[in-house]
This record gives structure tokens, C-alpha cells and sequence, in this order.
């Protein structure tokens, strides 16, 4: 197999999952792992200003849960059941006393630590609609850490596949009849000017 088709692979595979195996754990040494992953790609003016808060303490869990927004177009849906919530999350924070925007780093670096997750058989879902003092509020954030995004990350309880963005030109996720997760996506031809 070559490198290209590893990482189209990996690319294909890394889906958002909103529904988790609750029951299995990820050890706080695979998700070092992941972060440590962020080490390697490229940051703007090399600052590296983004750091993590690993969040795998249930206490600190349910009290991050309820200041996420889940799904934004699955209306009547609040997020997954208790038996199918995340077993851990990674915050990323800004440090604002070395910089007040980081550039492309935070895409860049959520996008490395999710194609590591996955090449682990964990899965993600990089979540940016989020009440930020209840996060700053729920894990004690000192003053300097801005949060960025929460992952939360865990063994997936759904299936999610990639379709055709249908004649309509509709891109919204949905379910179909067997409960998976049909995420459209725009064909080359739509991409290329």
C-alpha cells in the first residue's frame, strides 16, 4: 500500500461520530499519544500556541457534556444517550499570553490527532459550537487558556459513510432507515474552478 492510499484510507475512515461505546475506556496514554502528534505539524510562526486538557475524570465528563451543541441539524436530537457519551475529551486551548489567533494551527492539529484516533480505531467529533465559560467553568481553566474546540473521542457506536451530495445540493448529515449516518460530500468535478 502506498503512503497516498494509507491517508486516503485514513481520510475516508475519519468520520465525526456523535455515538459512543460507553463501556470502553481509552487509556490517558493513548490520548498523550495523540496529542503528542500535534508536535509535528506545521504552525504559523512556529509559536506551537495550542495545548490540550485531557478530560477523562467522569465527574469533570458530565459536567463538560451539557455546554456542547451535538448535532446542529439534528433538531430533535440533544446528544448521545448516557450509555453512548464520549469516555474522554481533549480541549483545545489558545495561550493567549503567547498569541491572540493561531493561524491555521487548531484545523491543522485536529485533523492530525483525529487521522491518529483513527488509525487507533478510536473516533471523533471536533465540536466548535460550545458555551465557552461552562468549559472555562468546568475544568478550571486558568485565565490565559482560551478554549478552541472539544473532542470528544471514544470507540464508536454508530456507523457513518460518506454518500453523494444528492441533485438538490443538499450537504446536511443525516440518518437513514438503519440509523447510519449519511454525511454527503461534494464530487472533484465540484471542487476543481
Amino acid at each position: 500500500m502506498t503512503k497516498f492510499s494509507i491517508l486516503k484510507s485514513l481520510l475516508e475512515a475519519n468520520r465525526s461520530v456523535r455515538r459512543f461505546d460507553a463501556a470502553r475506556e481509552i487509556p490517558v496514554e493513548i490520548l498523550e499519544n495523540l496529542v503528542a502528534l500535534t508536535r509535528l505539524c506545521a504552525s504559523g510562526r512556529n509559536l506551537q500556541p495550542l495545548r490540550y486538557r485531557i478530560v477523562t475524570d467522569p465527574a469533570e465528563r458530565d459536567r463538560l457534556f451539557p455546554a456542547l451543541a451535538w448535532a446542529g441539524y439534528y433538531k430533535d436530537w440533544n446528544g448521545p444517550a448516557e450509555s453512548e457519551r464520549p469516555v474522554a475529551y481533549l480541549v483545545q486551548c489558545l495561550d493567549t499570553e503567547l498569541c491572540s489567533n493561531c493561524l491555521c494551527d487548531d484545523g491543522l492539529q485536529l485533523e492530525a490527532i483525529t487521522l491518529g484516533a483513527t488509525a487507533m480505531g478510536i473516533s471523533g467529533c471536533i465540536i466548535k459550537a460550545f458555551n465557552k465559560q461552562t468549559v472555562i467553568d468546568a475544568l478550571n481553566l486558568p485565565p490565559r487558556y482560551e478554549p478552541r474546540y472539544v473532542l470528544p473521542l471514544g470507540y464508536a457506536a454508530e456507523t457513518v459513510q460518506i454518500v453523494n451530495v444528492p441533485d438538490d445540493g443538499d450537504i446536511r448529515y443525516f440518518r437513514d432507515e438503519n440509523s447510519t449516518q449519511c454525511v454527503p460530500k461534494r464530487s472533484l468535478a465540484d471542487l476543481l474552478i
